[in-house]
């Protein structure tokens, strides 16, 4: 791998948390649909969950993340089948910009996850009761700090260690460093050329040169 393009490691998170209850939420729900139509991620942060958090004048409802005591959380403590629904990549991206870093779940949709994957974020699971001990634990100190070890698969909180579970060739491929399948196609570029150049079916026109 070349040194221009480094992927960091993710065997370790911690943070504040912020608890946000119910089975089955999608993607819809986490980034609707009209805040969809933008040219780059950027700014995606602020419309997450914006119709659980706001009302069609714009006035806050009672969410976790309008409150000011989960302002600065960066673990998202989630029940069953968290981003369900349609694949759109927003949903983590929205996520990731208004400050998750990893989440906690008892169960994720998969493309859901593997879009989470592909930013370098976490998508850990335990039991329901675990879960919502956790998410209870949160509400009472939402200063405190949730610790991730995704390498051995524990979440420690207060005084409390938990085992969760994180997906295999997720937990490798951030351990190891190699989430990033853009970079890693980037920084392999010349190896990506001369393996186009072997493929029949690929023109040399179609194949850029290198840098």
């Amino acid at each position: 791998m070349s040194d221009e393009v480094e992927i960091p490691e993710v065997d370790y998170v911690a943070g504040s948390g912020v608890p946000i209850r119910g089975n089955d939420i999608d993607t819809d729900q986490i980034i609707p649909a009209r805040f969809m139509k933008v040219v780059t991620f950027d700014g995606l942060g602020e419309f997450a969950f914006f119709d659980l958090r706001f009302d069609d004048d714009d006035n806050q409802k009672d969410h976790p993340m309008n409150e000011e005591r989960f302002q600065d959380s960066s673990v998202m403590v989630v029940n069953s089948n968290f981003g369900c629904g349609s694949s759109r990549e927003h949903a983590p991206q929205a996520l990731m910009r208004w400050g998750i870093d990893a989440i906690i779940g008892e169960s994720f949709a998969e493309i859901f996850a593997g879009n989470c994957l592909a930013l370098g974020i976490p998508t850990v699971t335990a039991d329901s009761e675990t879960i919502e001990e956790l998410q209870d634990w949160v509400d009472a100190n939402p200063d405190g700090e949730i610790e991730i070890d995704v390498e051995a698969e524990e979440v420690t909180y207060g005084d409390t260690t938990i085992d969760v579970t994180v997906d295999e060739a997720q937990r490798k491929a951030l351990v190891e460093g190699v989430w990033d399948t853009t970079a890693l196609m980037k920084s392999n570029a010349d190896a990506v050329r001369e393996k186009a150049k072997e493929l029949p079916y690929v023109e040399d026109e179609a194949i850029p040169e290198a840098e």
